[in-house]
């Protein structure tokens, strides 16, 4: 990169989320002067010659098959840079949010509207399958909605080629548990049918508010093998279980789905499906010893594939109380108590903990005039929330946390909840490793033009879930080690927290 632009050519503004294989940036295109985002791949330290190449043969792989599909329905790839040993992939810019953000802020959808959404995107599946490509990672968090009302399929980095090698290795899955399909569970390469199926669990999840399968990943992968197909409420209940019909020939075509959930979408009445394509348990079929397979590997592994759903069990594990995952969602406010937050504030009457979130995670914070708290609960852009990520992902998002704080010297900070509503000049210190908190932890601070520190940070991770912390005040009293104790103190009591709850 040179003069501070990729190929010289796209200026990245600033990142958009973190993923398990790299960072997304908003970006402008200074040649057509358009905005663009770039998906930066960034590679973990400590990975084989072999598994380097595997994470730039599926960059690529992103790159072909979504340069072919031209479809409104399909975000575009505008181009493939290699540069600084990585490829950078620069696509059209989408704003809005996913499916799953939508689901969660507002909970279930209306019939009719998650029904022109399922139209979308299965039409420009159609597309793809045209072309001989599989998604194979349909899922909520890849279903993007638009502020202008446009329902656009994103994220072809596992999509598959017909006659064209998969990047895994016989037995490991790609995908996200409870959004695959029973005959990719099985070892089987699939097809349309089953990108056919991931979008039924996807409506599902839509209409119902929550998945159609709960649990740990092996419990998802359990219950899609092995449990009767749920049925959601609402006029689209037996369509989508017949779209999520255990055998792919069980399954109506892509054809007639489309138009059933364009009826829908147009308040009518699903209409009647041929009796062969029966929404009630399909005739059994072999299953070539995949289904006990996959489970164990999932019990073993906790997660073998990429996370998926939101799910509602803990997964327990380790000798030492730490839970192998947390997959039990929690408002992130409950994590510091009135005392903990009074104690750091150096207040008798702490202020209520304020919910928000961005494309990063859950956060919230406590703010006071002239001093505050803030702690996010983060997960990668791969991810439908931080309760879903699986160990790897988060320690991958844990090192490209501390690789794209160490890009930025100066700073622009503002709080206006505790009376900075300018935007300041700050400088960053080094970063530095961190004991006392998590299982990996790193910490920096924030100067102003004084030189003296006014915020601290503690990034840790615990687990599968990744943490950041943030206290700031403008009072001339605290020393340096006071701030830096106070976002520590921080940092350990939402690791209890966690760990009391886990």
């Amino acid at each position: 990169m040179s003069a501070g632009r990729l190929a010289g050519r796209y200026s990245l503004l600033r990142p958009l989320g973190a993923g398990g294989m790299g960072t997304v940036w908003q970006a402008r295109d200074e040649m057509l002067d358009r905005e663009v985002a770039v998906k930066e791949l960034t590679l973990p330290e400590g990975m084989s010659p072999k598994e380097r190449s595997d994470s730039i043969t599926r960059a690529v792989r992103e790159a072909q098959a979504t340069a072919r599909l031209r479809h409104p329905g399909i975000v575009a790839l505008h181009d493939v840079v290699v540069e600084n040993d990585r490829p950078w992939l620069v696509m059209e810019l989408l704003r809005g949010r996913t499916l799953a953000e939508t689901v969660r802020e507002f909970g279930p959808m209306p019939p009719d509207y998650a029904a022109r959404i399922g139209a979308d995107v299965l039409e420009a599946l159609c597309v793809a399958h045209a072309q001989g490509v599989q998604h194979r990672d349909v899922k909520p968090g890849n279903v993007f909605l638009t502020g202008s009302g446009r329902v656009v399929l994103t994220d072809f980095g596992i999509a598959r080629q017909e006659g064209q090698a998969t990047l895994t290795e016989q037995g490991l899955m790609i995908g996200s548990p409870g959004f695959i399909a029973p005959e990719r569970l099985e070892g089987q390469p699939g097809g349309p049918a089953s990108d056919l199926w991931s979008l039924g669990a996807t409506l599902y999840t839509a209409v119902a508010g929550g998945p159609a399968y709960s649990g740990s990943a092996a419990q998802r992968v359990r219950a899609t093998l092995m449990e009767p197909v749920p049925v959601a409420p609402g006029p689209l209940g037996p369509l989508l279980a017949a779209m999520m019909a255990h055998h792919p020939s069980a399954r109506p075509d892509a054809r007639t789905a489309v138009d059933a959930l364009r009826q829908v979408a147009a308040g009518a009445e699903a209409p009647q499906l041929p009796v062969t394509q029966t929404v009630t348990a399909p005739t059994k079929v072999k299953r070539r010893g995949g289904a006990a397979r996959w489970i164990a590997v999932a019990v073993a592994a906790v997660v073998v594939v990429a996370a998926g759903t939101t799910a509602f069990l803990f997964l327990q594990g380790e000798d030492d109380g730490v839970p192998s995952a947390f997959t039990v969602p929690m408002d992130v406010c409950t994590l510091l108590s009135s005392q903990d937050v009074g104690g750091v504030l150096r207040t008798q009457n702490p202020p209520e903990g304020r919910p928000d979130g961005d494309e990063v995670g859950p956060k919230c914070s406590w703010p006071l005039s002239g001093s505050g708290v803030g702690l996010q609960v983060q997960k990668d852009s791969d991810t439908v929330d931080p309760w879903s990520m699986s160990g790897d992902s988060a320690r991958r998002l844990f090192q490209n946390q501390k690789r794209y704080w160490t890009r930025f010297k100066q700073i622009s900070w503002t709080w206006p909840e505790i009376g900075v509503n300018d935007s300041r000049k700050a400088l960053r210190t080094p970063l530095r490793p961190i004991g006392g908190v998590g299982e990996e932890a790193f910490a920096f601070e924030l100067k102003g033009a004084t030189g003296r520190v006014h915020t601290a940070h503690v990034f840790y991770r615990l687990a599968n879930l990744v943490v950041s912390v943030e206290y700031s005040t403008l009072a001339n009293k605290p020393t340096d080690d006071d701030i830096k104790q106070a976002a520590l103190r921080v940092a350990q009591a939402s690791e209890r927290t966690l760990r009391d709850a886990g």
